[in-house]
């Protein structure tokens, strides 16, 4: 382990990276065990934060560490490693406080216990498993290298280069709409394996979504076809997952596994709540036509 820690990760410049995933798993890890202590009301637990009736989410303070130790980070990086590694754990920290209250900024509502929390959850694991994959040297472009390609790029060879920024902006443009559609996985590992982009990006999203939300709201037919699709797909797996657990209680009992498992279909394949109706705002006022006063007749 001190070995592949010193040959992957120190000699190739990644301790920066690695304390940037340490700081991000202890943030979310801590902050997790806070909410749940929270919520049962744990009296030696000193609770949620306030200012006066206000409530403050602790994304507000992640948002304050990462603009902090991104500054940090600007205006010293010509520092040692031990400083630069310091800042990097701290915006670790911020960031998991900030991508725990993902769902919040996204459907500016505090859904944290409700099903669509989950989109947090799913950004979490997202950021650390890009972190992950970073920090072992895997990177979005390896297809550059076929060819010799991604070795032409320190040249100052124009064809090369623009080959590259397309292949960039392709991969993270597809990357963009897979993750829209829900497919949290294959938008991460496809980064890393651009053919499952275009998979996923051609079929249907899952029908709690954002894409859903944007695309299928007024297209009752295509959310059909995606609450079908996420049933048929989703069924197994957690029919699967309620055997293993009868099984560890001690009572596996197919009737409930059943039962149970179209429960739960129930409960969590939902639609995503429709858009927001755009709203036109007016940057200067109307002004209503005024009415002349009529013109006065002459008495003869």
């Amino acid at each position: 382990m001190r070995q592949w820690w010193e040959d992957v990760v120190v000699a190739h410049g990644r301790l920066p990276l690695a304390c940037l995933l340490l700081g991000f798993i202890i943030g979310f890890l801590l902050i997790r065990i806070s909410v749940r202590l929270i919520r049962k009301q744990v009296r030696w637990w000193p609770g949620n934060v306030r200012a006066g009736d206000v409530h403050i989410h602790h994304m507000v303070f992640g948002v304050i560490l990462v603009l902090g130790s991104g500054m940090g980070l600007v205006a010293l990086y010509q520092s040692s490693d031990g400083v630069i590694s310091a800042l990097a754990a701290v915006f670790g920290l911020g960031a998991a406080l900030v991508l725990d209250e993902f769902a919040l900024i996204y459907y500016l509502r505090d859904v944290y216990w409700e099903e669509q929390g989950r989109t947090s959850v799913d950004a979490v694991f997202v950021a650390l498993a890009v972190t992950g994959l970073l920090l072992l040297g895997f990177h979005p472009l390896w297809l550059l290298d076929i060819g010799d390609v991604r070795d032409l790029r320190s040249e100052p060879n124009v064809p090369e280069r623009l080959l590259t920024i397309a292949f960039a902006l392709m991969n993270l443009l597809l990357a963009a709409v897979v993750i829209a559609k829900g497919k949290i996985w294959t938008g991460l590992f496809g980064m890393f394996f651009p053919p499952l982009l275009f998979i996923g990006a051609l079929r249907l999203s899952r029908p709690g979504a954002p894409w859903a939300r944007w695309r299928y709201g007024s297209r009752s037919g295509l959310m059909r076809r995606a609450m079908r699709r996420e049933r048929r797909y989703r069924r197994p797996m957690i029919r699967a997952k309620i055997f293993v657990q009868d099984l560890l209680a001690g009572k596996p009992d197919a009737a409930h596994v059943l039962r149970a498992t179209e429960e739960e279909l129930t409960r969590t394949i939902v639609p995503a709540p429709p858009a927001p109706p755009p709203t036109h705002i007016h940057l200067l006022p109307v002004r209503k036509h005024e009415e002349r006063p009529p013109e006065p007749v002459d008495s003869q």
